[in-house]
């Protein structure tokens, strides 16, 4: 397979300054140990300025926003904002919010398939993988400025999924290679909600999709760990070694407890 002449790669950061505050109106959420109190789709959240900026910011955390704070939109609120609604906000012209909201949704789901697809490109050393990657990110990228860019979400994820997964397996067997087994609890899907994690061994384990809600994962080394959609709010990481595991969301980095200790991935700086 060879990839096609490559698309600049869109911003994967997020820029709240070029944004609109489109994730503080798009989204629902209920009150809960991440949100203190109840808000509807498309409800702008009462603590968005007129100049789209929050008037709480630098007390999310302590009042309870914590959801918010843990938030990572992969770039899409400056594209959508900027690119995509030709300079209006939802707030000049009221009557193409719904639209803006909906754009938004989808781009930071393509988003975020970009982010992993250029992540597994970094950890796989096959050459047929790496050229399946390049034309998935330049056909997503091409979909992302696309006039109804959701209408190929579904398939893009039934196309990214085995690529992730045959990565996932070459990095993880390297890692198991050096003779230690993974414990066997360490699977995916696993509900590990608030379970204490620390004298397991985790490097190579596939915990995509698992519940690790609270769990603790102090001085853990996960080295090779797969994390993709793996649900961290909470978790105690504090002293682990986060460097190498893979599919790691800022989102997922965000909703942990950490500390100067923790060894973080390089992209996260």
């Amino acid at each position: 397979m060879v990839p096609t002449s490559p698309r600049p790669l869109p911003s994967l950061r997020a820029d709240c300054r070029s944004c609109v505050g489109l994730c503080c109106v798009a989204f629902a959420f209920t009150r809960s140990s991440d949100f203190p109190v109840d808000k509807n789709a498309g409800d702008p959240c009462p603590n968005l300025s007129t100049s789209f900026s929050c008037t709480v910011h630098d007390s999310l955390d302590s009042r309870g926003f914590r959801g918010c704070s843990a938030f990572d939109c992969f770039g899409a609120g400056q594209h959508v904002s900027s690119r995509l609604s030709g300079g209006r906000t939802w707030r000049d012209d009221p009557s193409t919010a719904a639209s803006m909201f909906a754009a938004f949704r989808t781009v930071t789901a393509l988003h975020e398939l970009l982010w992993h697809l250029t992540h597994a490109r970094h950890r796989t050393y096959d050459d047929d993988l790496k050229a399946a990657v390049d034309v998935l990110v330049s056909e997503i990228t091409a979909s992302v400025d696309s006039a109804d860019p959701a209408a190929d979400l579904e398939m893009y994820r039934e196309r990214v999924r085995p690529i992730l997964d045959a990565v996932s397996e070459d990095v993880r067997a390297s890692f198991r290679a050096q003779g230690d087994l993974v414990d066997p609890i360490l699977v995916r899907y696993a509900d590990l909600a608030g379970r204490d994690l620390r004298r397991l061994r985790a490097v190579g384990a596939d915990l995509r999709g698992a519940s690790l809600l609270g769990s603790d994962l102090r001085g853990v080394d996960m080295a090779g760990c797969d994390l993709l959609g793996a649900d961290l709010r909470g978790a105690d990481v504090r002293g682990a070694d986060l460097t190498d595991c893979l599919f790691l969301t800022r989102t997922q980095l965000g909703s942990t407890r950490l500390d100067e200790r923790t060894r973080l991935p390089r992209w996260s700086a």
